[in-house]
């Protein structure tokens, strides 16, 4: 059943705005991350995790650097979320 608006459908909606579908923030958080070689998570689409630090982004990738393995570059439509791990970089 859809959601439908009590009153007159001409009635104006009141109440709270969304919020913005863009903060322009990825780009200060990925800078921070990167200058400080914060260890993260990358949570990407397919459910797969992998950690390292940012190394360096665009607009359509990330690098990450990882010790031991491989560094990986990883367009952002495959990422679900980069979320910073507890510890600092060995």
């Amino acid at each position: 059943m859809p959601f439908r608006a009590q009153g007159s459908p001409n009635a104006v909606k009141r109440g709270r705005t969304p919020p913005p579908e863009e903060t322009f923030e990825e780009a200060s958080f990925l800078k921070a991350l990167g200058e400080k070689q914060k260890p993260v998570s990358v949570k990407l689409m397919d459910g797969q995790t992998v950690r390292g630090w940012i190394e360096y982004y665009d607009k359509y990738m990330v690098r990450l650097t990882r010790e031991g393995e491989p560094n990986l570059f990883i367009f952002k439509h495959e990422i679900m979320y980069i979320a910073e791990d507890g510890g600092a970089k060995k």
